[in-house]
């Protein structure tokens, strides 16, 4: 079983303020797997409305202007078309956030995933945006009547303007939102965000999550103290991986070093979830749903379980050599080294996901190039083929350039157990 991982291009340094990681992959996840539970028996009728509820749903449309609106199919929305749901992870410190991270005022937004479902139900892939990334921030309305002024600033910035006002999660999604179609051509069909108040829980019902940890990992911090080797994160310690930054054996101390640990933790993840026999173990099964909805807010679409169902169940087919997890391709900001802005290959990433496209199409040949005839022709019975090695040569490893196509594979060594 793989899920493939594109390596994006980055500056060797990029300084950031403290940040947080986000885990809004692994929640919209189980957010589709909490469908599973309308088909099993009568018996669950209290589950599923708890599960139900967990669910906070806030309607945003008004909020985003004038923008198409697409005519779903009245008993599954989501048939027969490509779908894009934007992930956001919230760093909001109260009540049992700031248990877990500190009491800090205010909302922030960490990190951004663009979630696409190809129309055929053939592709899974998620694009995550560096938060520092500078973009064109528009004008924002608030549910209060306020509205932003367009700006010129950092990404994640979307997400504290949408809600300054209001402290409201579903001003702040509707911000990035307009951020995120306005930049990039796609439109956005759902969005959820979520807080990690539910992640250890959520991992822990699932019995840890299995990692290769390739060197050892400490950061004071974060609160992580983890050793090279094969290792199984329970809740702790996986939300500790996904927020550490700085420390021993983190890289650069990026927040573009963190997210491609983040997109390694996302990967594990959705592997341990689809090994389990979730549905034959009905506690476990409510706890980790329970988790999994807590903390988590949505658009009324998206947010009920009736209408997630269809979606949950046109997924199932699709294979894990289809689960693509990628960050969009940037460099180091010409106007700011310690920010970044997207290449020129952003722009095509974009294309292909707003005309449900692979995001990485598979090489094909070059017609006006001939074959060679020599691998093609049939074997000559009376030859005998040359001995290949056991164990050929590993081709030399190159370190990406500021324009290099995303296609590199992202993997992990494990070191001594």
């Amino acid at each position: 079983m793989t899920i493939r991982h594109a390596a994006s291009s980055r500056p060797r340094a990029v300084r950031h303020a403290r940040t947080h990681g986000s885990h809004g992959v692994l929640r919209g996840i189980a957010l589709a797997t909490t469908a599973l539970l309308a088909f099993a028996g009568s018996g669950m009728a209290a589950a599923y409305t708890q599960l139900q509820s967990n669910i906070q749903s806030q309607d945003v449309t008004e909020l985003l202007g004038d923008r198409p609106t697409p005519t779903p199919d009245p008993d599954d929305p989501n048939a027969g078309q490509a779908v894009n749901i934007l992930l956001m992870g919230s760093d909001v410190r109260d009540g049992a956030n700031a248990e877990i991270g500190g009491a800090v005022e205010g909302m922030r937004s960490d990190t951004t995933i663009v979630l696409h479902i190809s129309a055929d139900r053939s592709r899974v892939e998620l694009v995550s945006i560096p938060r520092d990334s500078l973009v064109d921030i528009p004008a924002c309305a608030r549910s209060d009547g306020s509205s932003s002024r367009a700006q010129f600033g950092q990404f994640n910035a979307a997400f504290s303007i949408g809600s300054e006002k209001t402290g409201l999660a579903s001003d702040a999604a509707a911000c990035t939102i307009q951020t995120v179609e306005s930049n990039t051509g796609v439109f956005i069909h759902h969005y959820v965000v979520i807080d990690f108040a539910g992640f250890i829980g959520m991992v822990d019902a699932l019995g840890g999550i299995p990692m290769c940890i390739p060197n050892d990992m400490r950061s004071s911090k974060a609160g992580l103290d983890l050793t090279a080797g094969e290792q199984v994160l329970d809740g702790s310690t996986a939300l500790a991986y996904a927020r550490a930054r700085t420390g021993e054996g983190l890289g650069n101390g990026s927040d573009t070093d963190r997210l491609v640990r983040q997109q390694k933790l996302l990967g594990a993840t959705v592997r341990t979830v689809l090994s389990k026999s979730l549905l034959t173990d009905v506690p476990q099964l409510v706890q980790f749903l329970n988790a999994a909805t807590s903390s988590v807010t949505a658009n009324p679409e998206l947010a009920s379980i009736p209408a997630m169902t269809g979606l949950a169940f046109s997924l199932q087919n699709v294979s894990t050599g289809n689960i693509t997890f990628m960050t969009i391709p940037f460099a180091a900001a010409r106007s700011d080294p310690n920010r970044v802005e997207w290449t020129s290959e952003a722009d095509q990433i974009w294309a292909n996901m707003a005309a449900d496209l692979p995001l990485v199409p598979a090489e094909v040949p070059d017609p006006a190039v001939p074959a060679d005839p020599a691998a093609t022709a049939p074997a000559d019975p009376g030859t005998t083929a040359p001995e290949v090695p056991e164990t050929a040569p590993a081709p030399p490893v190159t370190e990406p350039s500021e324009d290099a196509p995303l296609t590199a594979a992202v993997s992990d060594v494990c070191g001594p157990a």
